[in-house]
């Protein structure tokens, strides 16, 4: 039986053309782009047209573009970024964000919050974002807004525009920063058309390679490094770079943006499919994540049945999905979960299953799917 990968929003299977940039880098075009002898310049010459691919895909300009490891880093820079340069320049230390970040922000934000900072964590009942709260919590003191432009559990799409609106409303000296590792190769954006100073991209979320990220900065803003040394990426992130990634990178941002319509389409019609599958065949389940959200995103619960159960029993059947995300961005004990924050009870919350589809997936991967769970529900009710 063909195995059905059903987990997209944790990782991506590498697409050909960026794995076979990646090994003509390792192997071929291996010089490093600092150095000044002929290797070297064709490393840089790939490196260059890396940056110009992930920025032609955003939208961005190639030297908005800062190159990571992937976008936990990029995320980390981001806000230990702006939240040192706000100190340097003795700006108001307070946060705005929500409470259903992925955990390279929320853990991020606790270390600056842990040091005195005001942290105001915006509710997102139901998935949809409380606008007039995060209206009221953004002022003069307010260094950083950070919000994700896709959550990576249920899919919502958070309304990043309007907190531009609210900083320039009340004069504020904030960055703006949107987490859109989810959003990127899915939903058609710019940087400038949502109003952000940063944003997060990762590869492996569209079909690259497994460490390579990048940080968009809005050409004029500036920012602290977190790290010292060769001065690498305009200095905010030294290191030689890890070209096979990037060069895999760019090349896999090309493909997605010049087949994103197509692919969104298909993702957004395998959702649909797969949320009326749902209704009609287990009307025990709760629909967690809706059609107004990510293309790619379902989430949903088994009410009186452990995610962890179901995850183990399609896995055997060759169908792999995930009991939530890949990365908590809470534990028990230190706060709500992200599923909590969204409203959902107890038992909805250890039910949750989350399938993420690429464009590779198809209607008949999802009734596949849908069939095993009727399978499992049935053979756990029969066991009660």
């Amino acid at each position: 039986m063909p195995e059905i990968y059903l987990d997209n929003s944790a990782t991506t299977k590498p697409c050909p053309e960026a794995a076979a940039k990646a090994l003509e880098i390792a192997t071929v075009n291996y010089g490093n782009p600092s150095s000044a002898h002929a290797p070297g310049r064709a490393a840089r010459a790939a490196l260059d047209e890396a940056r110009a691919l992930v920025a032609g895909a955003l939208g961005a300009a190639a030297p908005e573009i800062t190159f990571t490891s992937g976008g936990t880093e990029a995320n980390n820079l981001a806000v230990f970024g702006a939240c040192s340069l706000a100190v340097a320049r003795g700006r108001g230390r307070k946060i705005v964000t929500t409470a259903v970040e992925h955990p390279s922000v929320t853990k991020a934000v606790r270390f600056w919050k842990r040091r005195g900072w005001q942290v105001a964590y915006i509710p997102a009942p139901g998935g949809r974002l409380d606008l007039a709260a995060l209206e009221e919590a953004i002022d003069q003191r307010t260094a950083l807004v950070t919000l994700m432009l896709i959550n990576n559990e249920i899919g919502s799409l958070f309304p990043v525009r309007e907190a531009r609106r609210f900083i320039e409303a009340v004069r504020a000296p904030a960055l703006l920063h949107t987490d859109a590792v989810q959003a990127f190769g899915r939903i058609r954006f710019t940087p400038a058309e949502l109003g952000v100073d940063l944003a997060t991209v990762s590869a492996h979320k569209i079909h690259g390679l497994k460490g390579a990220g990048a940080l968009y900065m809005r050409r004029g803003r500036q920012m602290h490094a977190l790290h010292f040394g060769g001065g690498q990426e305009n200095g905010l992130r030294p290191g030689t770079e890890a070209l096979p990634a990037v060069a895999a990178f760019g090349e896999a941002a090309r493909l997605a943006s010049a087949r994103l319509e197509t692919a969104a389409a298909h993702m957004a019609a395998l959702r649909d499919h797969c949320l009326r599958l749902l209704t009609a065949r287990l009307p025990a389940a709760g629909i967690n994540s809706g059609r107004t959200g990510a293309p790619h995103i379902v989430n949903f619960s088994l009410p009186g049945i452990p995610s962890a159960e179901t995850v183990r029993y399609l896995s055997e059947k060759g169908i792999y999905v995930s009991d939530g995300a890949a990365c908590k961005s809470n534990h028990p004990g230190k706060g709500p979960q992200v599923l909590e924050s969204f409203g959902l009870s107890p038992e909805e919350m250890y039910s949750a299953i989350r399938v993420s589809f690429c464009a590779e997936n198809t209607t008949g991967e999802v009734e596949a799917l849908v069939g095993a769970l009727e399978e499992f529900t049935m053979g756990e009710r029969a066991r009660d």
